[in-house]
């Protein structure tokens, strides 16, 4: 069974992708010589500073989404277990009228 990556691991994901890119792009400007050179490390100077700038967006918004699921989920946690206590009780219910029913039938 395959589980379901979040959003922000998804994110995470191409981020470092991205870093990978980077170091090959870095690789192969090593490799290349005179004018190519200077060019490839002028993009990946471009490059470093654009996934610094969306790692830093993509922290601040998830920090964002935390703060505030965390603050919902404290005010809803209160209602969320008044629910779960009534859910139980209406299973029990249920239950129990239905093993009601299975004893007057066989009787």
């Amino acid at each position: 069974m395959t589980t379901k990556k979040s959003s922000f691991e998804e994110v995470e994901n191409l981020l470092q992708e991205i870093g990978h890119k980077i170091e090959e792009l870095i690789a192969k400007g090593a490799e290349a010589g005179g004018e190519a050179k200077v060019e490839v490390e002028k993009k990946v100077k471009e490059l470093r500073k654009d996934k610094e700038s969306l790692e830093k967006e993509f922290t601040k918004r998830r920090k964002d989404f935390e703060e505030k699921y965390q603050s919902r989920k404290e005010s809803i946690s209160p209602m969320l277990e008044k629910s779960k206590e009534h859910f139980k009780a209406g299973l029990k219910e249920l239950s129990d009228a239905i093993k009601t029913l299975f004893n007057n039938n066989q009787a």
